[in-house]
């Protein structure tokens, strides 16, 4: 890893342990919605996409489009859960003490939602002024678009970047960057999913620095 001039993080399920509750939340609200699901179809339809995915995918299913501000009564739902549960991910921590290379976060979230679940475990002030949201971007993971955006914006050459996921639709998003990636299956992704081409995939994040060396 010798060549690598930058560590581009994913947010949820990465840095802050927020999947395992926003999936729980998402089974409610796709239920008020009327489309029941399970957490598992969850994690494999929507787990790393954007919010206008899900929007869109749920519109299709229903076969009428959302009222504009359809998510209003679910908001508290996350925020309430998030306020009361959310934890950085076990072991990120002590892997961004020792990790010495430069960093920065490219996420499917909104700008909001990642200032909100890194500031309430405290991980914010590590990547303020090197946060990317899919909202700077025109198409969302698994589309290269954002990674490639914060390469450019952090003046790295995507070869010369490598990326923390744990989506299969994060690591497909590397890859189509070209950009290698190191996959965390200690998460809700089974590992198969993200085994591939220039992807080391681990189960510990106090593993990661070992990695990066």
């Amino acid at each position: 890893m010798s060549d690598i001039d930058l560590v581009i993080f994913d947010c949820d399920g990465v840095l802050v342990d927020t999947e395992r509750i926003a999936v729980r939340v998402d089974v409610r609200v796709l239920a008020e919605l009327g489309w029941t699901m399970t957490e598992a179809e969850v994690v494999e339809r929507f787990m790393g996409r954007s919010d206008a995915h899900f929007v869109s995918e749920v519109e299709a299913h229903l076969g009428r489009p959302l009222p504009g501000d359809w998510e209003t009564p679910y908001q508290s739902w996350y925020r309430r859960a998030f306020e009361a549960e959310l934890t950085p991910v076990d072991g990120i921590v002590e892997a961004l003490d020792a990790i010495t290379l430069p960093t920065c976060v490219a996420s499917s979230g909104t700008h909001e939602r990642i200032r909100f679940t890194l500031g309430l475990t405290g991980l914010y002030p590590r990547f303020d002024g090197r946060i990317f949201s899919v909202q700077d971007v025109v198409n969302g993971k698994p589309a290269p678009d954002l990674f490639l955006h914060a390469a450019k914006s952090m003046g790295v050459e995507p070869a010369r970047c490598i990326v923390v996921e744990d989506s299969r639709y994060g690591v497909a998003a590397a890859r189509a960057a070209g950009m290698r990636a190191l996959g965390y299956a200690g998460g809700l992704t089974p590992r198969a999913w993200l085994e591939g081409p220039d992807t080391i995939v681990f189960d510990d994040m106090r593993q990661l620095p070992g990695l990066l060396a």
